[in-house]
């Protein structure tokens, strides 16, 4: 086992969170698997959750600051007639009650997870890692003092119905939902608002992350698989940015590492022609194309060199030129296809 300090690597991968572990147990085993300690997670996933979970390695973690605010989506089993006190089945029922039989109408039960879709206030569970006067909500909760927390905006993109459980009798009722939702929405909260809405307590049964912005399942890894591959399990950033981009070359290379402004007018901005991993046959160069669109204010920029990123720049309109935002020395990785 390599011992854990700094190296030279600085990428980005994607995890599929198994149930049962949190975050951080996720975030240690990537340490020791590349033996840095320079190493964090972009969206915190709940132990009983699964799914994607995207994490940062070495100098890349200075990403997750642009990694903030992407959609995710989800699928989540809501089970009926019992609530518990982390809103999920790794807590203790604290409430039982009827289940409505309209919840078995597939009618009823698909017209009432589409009336989902929509901005609203959210309350965040109890037990959430949201800070109040420095304190996580989870950990006063443990102790036993709750902390009054404040209703949030969220949006819910999409929400589909997938399947109703449990009107035989052999299990607990359930639907089983697929949601889109904005960064900052609770699951959790979304089933026990269910629950309340329709005049029964409702907890979350299972819950697995299917995409993080363009980051989907199918381009995670699970923790023994990343064991085997290390450096071939590694990501694009710029898809997981989302940003546009521009190739520089020896002399701006320099200039940008030791952040400098960069004119504008000297730089071809590009942009990736789809989103979707699958669709796209090389990390480098497939689905790239020139932009159309001129430069906004602010907009972040990232740089490429060598097919590594080497920094992310925002673009003052005022002066028409780049000015630095992040810089990487040695690079941030562009998947396994320039290793």
């Amino acid at each position: 086992m390599a011992k854990r300090g700094t190296t030279d690597l600085s990428l980005m991968v994607a995890v599929d969170k198994p149930s049962g572990l949190t975050s951080h147990d996720v975030v240690n085993r990537v340490r020791r698997i590349f033996g840095e300690h320079r190493v964090g997670h972009t969206g915190t996933l709940d132990p009983l959750a699964s799914g994607v979970l995207p994490v940062c390695i070495g100098p890349a973690t200075r990403l997750d600051h642009y990694l903030v605010g992407h959609e995710k989506s989800y699928v989540v089993s809501i089970v009926f007639g019992a609530a518990t006190d982390t809103d999920d089945a790794a807590g203790e029922v604290i409430r039982t009650g009827e289940v409505p039989e309209e919840v078995f109408d597939p009618f009823f039960a698909t017209t009432f997870v589409a009336s989902l879709v929509g901005k609203s206030k959210q309350l965040p569970p109890v037990y959430s890692a949201i800070k109040v006067g420095g304190k996580k909500a989870c950990d006063e909760a443990r102790r036993g003092r709750i902390i009054d927390l404040t209703p949030r905006d969220i949006e819910v993109f999409t929400a589909e119905l997938l399947g109703i459980w449990g009107a035989d009798g052999t299990e607990a009722p359930r639907w089983d939902v697929a949601f889109t939702v904005s960064a900052g929405t609770y699951i959790r909260s979304l089933a026990r608002d269910a629950g309340n809405a329709l005049g029964c307590p409702a907890h979350v049964g299972a819950l697995r992350r299917t995409a993080v912005g363009a980051i989907v399942l199918d381009e995670c890894v699970s923790l023994e698989t990343l064991e085997d591959i290390g450096l071939r399990a590694a990501l694009d950033p710029l898809r997981a940015l989302g940003c546009r981009f521009a190739y520089v070359g020896d002399e701006l290379a320099a200039k940008v590492r030791n952040g400098n402004a960069v004119a504008a007018a000297g730089l071809t901005i590009c942009e990736r022609r789809c989103a979707d991993a699958a669709s796209e046959l090389c990390a480098c160069t497939a689905g790239v194309r020139e932009s159309c669109e001129p430069l906004t204010r602010d907009e972040t920029i990232a740089l490429v060199y060598d097919n590594r990123v080497i920094a992310l720049y925002a673009y003052d309109a005022d002066r028409r030129r780049l000015a630095p935002r992040c810089v990487f020395p040695i690079g941030v990785i562009r998947g396994h296809s320039d290793l």
